[in-house]
């Protein structure tokens, strides 16, 4: 059996040789090229089961051959590479017919993943569908390069072309609505209406009829028919925002319409057929709401298809600079000023936890551009927007912090401080040591001094309690009993 042959355009020297060594090494036969001339005679030829390709080269962009390799070779697989590592460019690489997209740098492991299952599914019948008329709207929908945020692309990509049920998961102020949108403007049915309603905004007993309309006369005050939003979405996407806050009578009513595909309004007779396409989102843990009865089961697992995790802002910190200038250039269009920041103002953004994540984000930008007239955003600018913002939140002035959120916001200072190197080596068991001393310190004065109770309440045994306080020259501290 002949191997199969895979078709390499990269115009990078380094990473072609790696990729062929490795292509090679795993049984395939590889054809490299660095221009796109040389890949095209390749293709007219008949030649190659599968194409590799980088979307610049010297002598193009991929991206303008893919439609004539797509008219020659319907059934060759392509597997775009980028550095340009934006949803649009996702986006471009689903629209343009490929098989998958690989933001640089990948891992190359998941390339040959990628690989194979592309030959493996190449032989299988496909079924074509239209791509879109015209190019896509180059104003991002969704900004940021983080690896958190390529996953997301990717994943985004691959669901456009379905009506796959979507469940939208993460922290408020994250851009759930945002990916929803995008999945409904670059998906097959973008020419349909788009439709949000949020369950946490509207009175419980209004619910029903929001999501189904309502007939004339089917309560006090509806003094005519209305449509509701399942109707109104007729042949696009219905987004189901904060899904966790709706009443279990109307959890059980959505479940019977998208079980059986149609329901009817409020005080009707008549059924209305549905045809929309389900995006959910929530910032609360759906499971944890099942156990405690608030949530149906049955429900969660009809909409949770496919379960997309939004990571929240501290989680992909290098994203804050692109999202600034985003937010920036946003400002200037609509008629503000405009301005630039600083590089030590950004060091000082990614160094904040960022409670309200993304759009909290944006509020400062907005904030800083309208109070300060410097055009340039300096670091003095932030920090006294930020000193303010940590005065007037509840959750700090309360001492209420996340442990995880408070050690992340350790770690990432630790980490800005030793840029552009790494800390010293040990940091894993320095760090648990910042977190025990302090806990142990806490309980044993919680206990006054009983070190018996004091291993009870933290789950180790006595003798393990005595290496630790010895080993973090911990003080016992008994209190009086006739103190206070």
């Amino acid at each position: 059996m002949s191997s199969q042959t895979i078709l390499l355009a990269e115009d990078d020297a380094a990473i072609r040789m790696v990729l062929n060594q490795t292509l090679t090494r795993a049984g395939y036969e590889v054809r490299p090229t660095g221009n796109l001339s040389t890949l095209w005679n390749w293709i007219t030829r008949g030649e190659g089961d599968l194409l590799i390709t980088d979307v610049a080269l010297p002598d193009g962009n991929a991206f303008e051959l893919m439609p004539k390799i797509r008219a020659a070779r319907q059934n060759l697989p392509i597997i775009v590479m980028s550095a340009q590592n934006t949803f649009m460019t996702a986006i471009k690489a689903s629209e343009a017919g490929a098989y998958d997209y690989l933001p640089k740098p990948f891992d190359i492991n998941e390339m040959l993943a990628v690989v194979s299952r592309a030959l493996n599914d190449a032989a299988k019948p496909k079924s074509t569908t239209d791509t879109l008329d015209q190019e896509p709207d180059e104003k991002m929908p969704l900004v940021g390069r983080s690896p958190a945020m390529q996953e997301i692309y990717r994943a985004l990509a691959r669901l456009m072309q379905t009506d796959l049920t979507v469940m939208i998961a993460g922290e408020s102020g994250t851009g759930k609505e945002l990916v929803a949108k995008a999945l409904h403007q670059f998906g097959k049915r973008s020419h349909g209406p788009f439709v949000a309603i949020n369950m946490a905004a509207i009175p419980k007993d209004l619910i029903e009829a929001e999501l189904f309309g309502h007939e004339k006369g089917a309560f006090t005050g509806a003094n005519a028919r209305q449509s509701g939003r399942f109707e109104q979405a007729d042949g696009g996407t219905l987004f189901l925002d904060e899904i966790g806050d709706m009443p279990m009578d109307a959890q059980t009513r959505l479940l019977r319409v998208l079980q059986e595909g149609e329901f009817t309004m409020v005080g009707g007779t008549s059924t209305i057929k549905t045809n929309v396409r389900i995006v959910a989102a929530t910032h609360q843990d759906l499971p944890e709401l099942i156990k405690q009865g608030r949530f149906r089961e049955d429900l969660y697992y009809r909409l949770n298809v496919v379960p997309l995790r939004l990571p929240p802002l501290r989680e992909r910190v290098q994203d804050i600079d692109d999202l600034v200038v985003h937010f920036l250039q946003n400002n200037k269009i609509e008629g503000q000023p405009a301005k630039s920041i600083s590089t030590d103002a950004i060091r000082l953004l990614q160094n904040y936890t960022w409670p309200g994540n993304i759009r909290e984000l944006e509020n400062l930008v907005h904030r800083l551009c309208a109070l300060h007239a410097d055009e340039t955003i300096s670091a003095t600018n932030v920090e006294l927007e930020l000193a303010q913002i940590m005065q007037q939140s509840p959750s700090r002035t309360q001492g209420q912090v996340d442990l995880s959120v408070a050690v992340e916001q350790h770690l990432s200072n630790i980490f800005l401080a030793h840029e552009p190197g790494l800390p010293p080596s040990g940091m894993y068991q320095k760090i648990l040591d910042q977190i025990e001393s302090p806990l142990i310190s806490m309980a044993l004065n919680a206990c006054n001094g009983n070190q018996i109770k004091t291993a009870k309440l933290l789950g180790f045994n006595r003798n393990t309690l005595r290496k630790k306080i010895n080993a973090h020259n911990i003080e016992i501290i008994r209190h009086s009993k006739s103190s206070g």
